[in-house]
C-alpha cells in the first residue's frame, strides 16, 4: 500500500465528509425556519423564470433530497420534493440557485458554455483515467501513467471550471431573492448565505480532492522517472 495513496484518500476523505456536513447541517437548521413571503420553492422559481422570460422552461419535482437541479438538455428547472413544497428559506435558496443556472443558460455564461461542451470528453476521460494511471502503476510503463494523467487533467479542469458556475448561479439568486421581496431583513438573508455557502463547499471540496489526486499521480510520475 502505497502511503502517499493512504495520505491523499485521508486528505480527501475528510474534506469530502466536511463539506457534506456543513451542507447537511446548514439546510436542516434552515429547513426548519419559514420565509416570511410564504413561498415555496417552487413558486419562487415559476416567478424567477417567468420574470427574466424563461415561460418555457418547466419546474418539476423529483424524488429524493438535495436531488435540486438544472437539466441544460431538457431546459428544465428540476427541485426535490422538500424543496418544491416548502416555504423555508433553505427550499427557496436552493430553487432560486437552480433558477440561477437557467438564467445563465439563456445568457450563454461563458463558463456554463465550456462546462457543457466539455461533457462528451470528460465521459471519455473519466473512464479512461483510472484504468491507465493503474495500468501505468503497476506495470511500470511510463507512457501509460502520462496519458493517464492528461485524461485525468481533463477530469479536475471539469471541477475547477464548475466552481465559478456555481458561485455566479448563487450570486444570481441572492440578489434576485432580495429585489424581488421572497426574503425579508438580515435574518432570511444570512440565511441564504448560509445555505448557498455550505452548498458551494460541495463543489470547493470537489475540486479540492481532484487537484490533490492529480498533485498524487504527478508525483509518482516524477518518483517512476527518477527510479528509472
Amino acid at each position: 500500500m502505497n502511503p502517499i495513496f493512504v495520505l491523499v484518500s485521508i486528505i480527501g476523505l475528510v474534506i469530502t465528509l466536511w463539506a457534506q456536513w456543513k451542507v447537511r447541517g446548514n439546510y436542516q437548521i434552515w429547513s426548519r425556519v419559514r420565509a416570511r413571503s410564504g413561498l415555496t420553492g417552487a413558486e419562487v422559481a415559476r416567478r424567477i423564470l417567468d420574470r427574466n422570460g424563461l415561460y418555457h422552461v418547466p419546474v418539476q419535482m423529483v424524488p429524493g433530497s438535495l436531488t435540486d437541479h438544472y437539466d441544460p438538455t431538457a431546459r428544465a428547472v428540476r427541485l426535490s420534493e422538500h424543496v418544491y413544497t416548502s416555504d423555508s428559506i433553505a427550499a427557496i435558496s436552493v430553487a432560486a440557485h437552480e433558477c440561477g443556472h437557467a438564467i445563465q443558460h439563456k445568457e450563454a455564461y461563458g463558463a456554463l458554455v465550456f462546462r457543457h461542451r466539455m461533457v462528451p470528453v470528460l465521459n471519455i476521460a473519466s473512464g479512461l483515467a483510472p484504468f491507465l494511471l493503474m495500468a501505468g502503476i503497476f506495470f511500470k510503463f511510463t507512457g501509460l501513467l502520462m496519458l493517464g494523467l492528461i485524461f485525468f487533467s481533463v477530469v479536475v479542469l471539469f471541477h475547477l471550471v464548475t466552481l465559478p458556475v456555481e458561485y455566479n448561479a448563487s450570486s444570481r439568486a441572492k440578489k434576485i431573492m432580495a429585489i424581488e421581496g421572497f426574503v425579508h431583513g438580515p435574518e432570511e438573508e444570512r440565511g441564504v448565505r448560509r445555505v448557498l455557502g455550505a452548498a458551494a463547499l460541495t463543489y470547493v471540496a470537489g475540486a479540492l480532492v481532484a487537484l490533490l489526486e492529480l498533485l498524487q499521480y504527478v508525483f509518482i510520475l516524477f518518483f517512476q522517472n527518477d527510479r528509472d
